[in-house]
């Protein structure tokens, strides 16, 4: 009766981990995505934060699967193995072959070499105003109406300046449509520096 319980308060935990990391994983994506970070907050929280939290929520539900597995582990071996007989071993062999494969796959990312695509995700376009001390947030993962929003130049005035049609979608990210389209970021930076110079100067 102990084991019992024990098995539902472990298999509990791991259910509600399971939610919530769902849950976390759907606002991160979709609420607080990425580039939002610097100007974003949902219940006093910002997208680094719940990504933390969602870090270690999965952290719960992998030592939850743990327990599980060890409690359950002679059953486990039983599945495994099933009635002795001739091809035993062999169920047993390709079984641990199997894990082996599969830690192996998940662990190859971490010992793959990071190649850089763009600019670091945290450069930052500085104002050339010296007395406002203004920076701007301009980076792959900024999106063109972030830009306007930030920036108050208007995300159509960009495109123009990049000789970009007018009807490209402005909620798609900058590194994206560098891609596409084959524009420098630092060619978005010159002409949003430009442009709120121009915006001063005028007001």
């Amino acid at each position: 009766m102990q084991k019992a319980r024990l098995n539902f308060i472990i298999d509990a935990m791991a259910f509600a981990a399971f939610v919530f990391l769902s849950a976390t994983g759907i606002l991160i994506h979709w609420v607080l995505p990425p580039g939002s970070g610097r100007f974003s907050a949902l219940w006093g929280m910002d997208r680094h934060e719940w990504g933390e939290l969602h870090f270690w929520i999965a952290v719960i539900l992998m030592a939850s699967l743990g327990f599980h597995l060890f409690l359950h582990w002679r059953w486990i071996l039983g599945m495994v193995k099933g009635r002795p007989h001739a091809e035993s071993g062999i169920r047993a062999a390709l079984a641990v072959v199997g894990v082996i494969a599969l830690i192996g796959l998940a662990a190859a990312p971490f010992f793959g070499r990071v190649a850089k695509t763009s600019e670091p995700p945290l450069h930052r376009m500085r104002s050339t105003d010296p007395a406002r001390n203004e920076t701007y947030p301009i980076d792959g993962s900024t999106t063109l109406a972030e830009v306007e929003r930030i920036t108050g130049i208007p995300a159509t005035v960009i495109l123009q300046d990049l000789g970009l049609p007018s009807d490209i979608p402005t909620d798609e990210r900058l590194g994206r449509l560098r891609q596409k389209h084959g524009f420098e970021m630092n060619d978005v930076r010159e002409i949003v520096r430009k442009r709120v110079e121009e915006k001063r100067e005028g007001s």
